[in-house]
């Protein structure tokens, strides 16, 4: 019987890897950084920042209201501070379609 196991993932994430996720530049990453407290990537001895998977699912939530749903950071960040738990559970719901959306999409081709 096979052991079924979670996709591996990384402990950190450089800034280059997180900004290709998000198809930003990197600076936008490092400005997001200095603007939300909720942003704090560990550094290494050169310097580099290295962000954990907490991190990444933060900047999910700050891209999501940015980008997505056209806030100002202002107004994303009252968001965040007034009501955090309901922009987590939205991104979740919002995760959760996409991975609906794929697999009915690979879905339609192998039937094609």
């Amino acid at each position: 019987m096979p052991v079924k196991t979670k996709p591996v993932q990384k402990m950190f994430y450089p800034i280059g890897e997180v900004a290709k996720m998000f198809d930003v530049n990197t600076s936008l990453i490092r400005y997001w950084e200095n603007e939300f407290d909720i942003i704090k990537p560990k550094k290494n001895a050169k310097g580099n920042r290295l962000f954990t998977p907490q991190d990444i699912e933060n900047l999910k939530i700050i891209y999501h209201l940015v980008k997505e749903r056209g806030f100002t950071l202002d107004g994303a960040k009252k968001k965040l501070k007034d009501n955090k738990q309901d922009v987590i559970n939205e991104q979740e719901i919002i995760d959760h379609l996409q991975q609906i959306k794929s697999f009915l999409m690979d879905l339609k081709k192998s039937l094609d």
